[in-house]
């Protein structure tokens, strides 16, 4: 018999997950451990496995399509064998002819009474959702279109009548709205989200700025729900300290050669961020109180330091988690910080990978940013803010000006847990390791 794959839950907050392209076809043969689809949810695009062995039969679902938890993705089994589409389950409809009723102006859901009984009379939930339509939108014409695409050009006012699908059966998917956006009557090719590193702009491209809209991403929603949350439920204090960076730059450079001196193969480079992260982890140590969470009872002090620092993707932000980051070493800290990374920017990160964290950084110093207050990342008690080392004239300890090169660390601070004094106690000894970096090492 068959075996249906539905769409699983990958994080304690998806609801629905975006089906971003499958890896197999109809009629490959796959196995255990195969990887069938990529599924984007409210934090990361994963990778969804096939368990069961057999043969791709059906796949229910296109690129583009939004997907409840639980719902029908595909069957695998034998070859050959018949497999009948999975029935939508009544809440759907419910919820469905909900919509329709609550919007301005109704839309069909087409095609629905295709997928939910082939060859039979349409449902009775179904009929009277039409009943209560306008004439004009019932039209012989049966449109296949996944709700994605729809939602999309609706929000671009593109006429899907004018669009070829490219799906089974001509229907159109997200992909094929994309291909189009209409703006003052002209068709545009729709552009990537920038990217987040640093770019010349073409100040001689006179029609860069266009008018259009894109519909927020699953990342983008939970971004805009947390940072809401942060802001209006905590009490966001914050602290400001300049450092000597030279010491930290010395101790950096110092470091890589003698790594280098001793691996003559490709060896792993310390970054600043790593050395950052790692005083951070000493720091937490000395004040533990930095390290809690809020509850509505209770407060939660941390026996693990488990690190987070923000890693900018395509569509925003993430927050990687080193785990128990004070018990790593300064290198095993700099190996495990830069697989995170490279699973963050290839969207393999998984939700445990996300989650759990006690303490976070921020660092925009490679972008050139002097200073900035981040907003703290729920639970955590703070967040650290980093800005960019920059040179300037500086008072030595005789008194004397002489060329220097500072930086500036922000403490974004929840005071229902962190008192002025505590938070001030935490910049001074992280800065105090941060201007000796040796001691990190004791």
């Amino acid at each position: 018999m068959a075996t249906i794959i539905e769409m699983p839950k990958l994080s304690d907050t998806m609801s629905v997950g975006t089906l971003v392209q499958w890896h197999k076809k109809v009629g490959d043969v796959v196995t255990n451990g195969d990887i069938l689809a990529e599924v984007e949810t409210d934090k990361a695009t994963m990778e969804l496995e096939n368990f069961d062995d057999g043969t791709l039969l059906e796949i229910f679902v296109q690129a583009g399509d939004e997907v409840p938890i639980g719902s029908p993705l595909a069957a695998i089994g034998d070859a050959g064998e018949k497999v009948e589409i999975p029935v939508v389950p009544k809440t759907e409809i419910t919820e469905t002819k909900k919509d329709i009723v609550e919007t301005e102006k109704p839309e069909v859901n087409v095609g629905k009474e295709e997928a939910l009984s082939p060859g039979k009379a349409e449902s009775a939930e179904i009929a009277e959702v039409k009943k209560d339509l306008p004439k004009d939108t019932l039209s012989d014409k049966r449109m296949r279109v996944s709700p994605l695409a729809k939602k999309i050009a609706q929000e671009q006012s593109i006429d899907l009548n004018k669009i070829t699908g490219s799906g089974p059966h001509g229907r159109i998917t997200k992909a094929d709205v994309l291909k189009t956006s209409k703006v003052t009557g002209d068709i545009e090719t729709i552009s990537t989200p920038p990217s987040p590193e640093p770019r010349i702009i073409d100040t001689s491209t006179q029609d860069s700025l266009k008018d259009k809209t894109i519909p927020v991403s699953k990342m983008r929603s939970i971004i805009a729900k947390r940072l809401l949350e942060s802001k209006n439920t905590i009490p966001h204090f914050y602290l400001q300290k300049e450092i000597n960076a030279l010491p930290l730059k010395n101790a950096r450079a110092a470091i890589n050669l003698k790594l280098a001196q001793l691996s003559k193969e490709n060896v792993t480079k310390i970054s600043i961020n790593d050395l950052i992260l790692k005083a951070c982890a000493e720091t937490i140590k000395l004040v533990p109180e930095i390290n809690s969470s809020w509850g509505e009872n209770e407060i939660k002090y941390h026996g693990g330091v488990h690190l987070a620092f923000g890693v900018a993707v395509e569509d925003g932000l993430v927050t990687p988690v080193v785990r128990n980051a004070d018990q790593l070493s300064l290198k095993g800290l700099s190996i495990e910080a830069k697989a995170l990374i490279s699973k963050a920017r290839t969207k393999k990160l998984m939700p445990d990978e996300m989650s759990g964290s006690t303490f976070t950084v921020s660092n925009l110093g490679m972008f050139g940013i002097d200073f900035f207050s981040g907003i703290i990342n729920p639970p955590n008690a703070a967040i650290l803010s980093i800005g960019a080392s920059v040179k300037k004239p500086v008072v030595d300890a005789t008194g004397n000006i002489q060329a220097g090169e500072t930086m500036i660390l922000g403490l974004s601070c929840d005071h229902r847990l962190v008192d002025g004094a505590i938070g001030a106690n935490f910049l001074k000894f992280l800065a105090e390791t941060l201007e000796n970096p040796a001691s990190m090492l004791i």
